[in-house]
């Protein structure tokens, strides 16, 4: 991994981010993303649901922006 690309844990329930020892310890229920990198691969917003921790459209963040949240990857 290059520059300040990393990983990140994240519950498949309820979208918080978790430690790696809890991400060990559930691989069912967790997911780990890498985040971050170079600025010439190109910066990239997502949304997700804070509830559900799924990727949502820009339309829905912006209806819903009390429950969702946008990364750059």
């Amino acid at each position: 991994m290059a520059g300040n690309e990393h990983e990140v844990n994240r519950s498949a329930r309820s979208g918080r981010f978790v430690k790696e020892s809890t991400a060990e310890r559930n691989p069912s229920t967790t997911t780990t993303e890498q985040v971050g990198g170079e600025k010439e691969r190109g910066d990239r917003e997502v949304n997700r649901s804070a509830r559900t921790g799924k990727f949502v459209t820009e339309t829905t963040a912006e209806l819903h922006s009390a429950t969702t949240e946008t990364q750059r990857l």
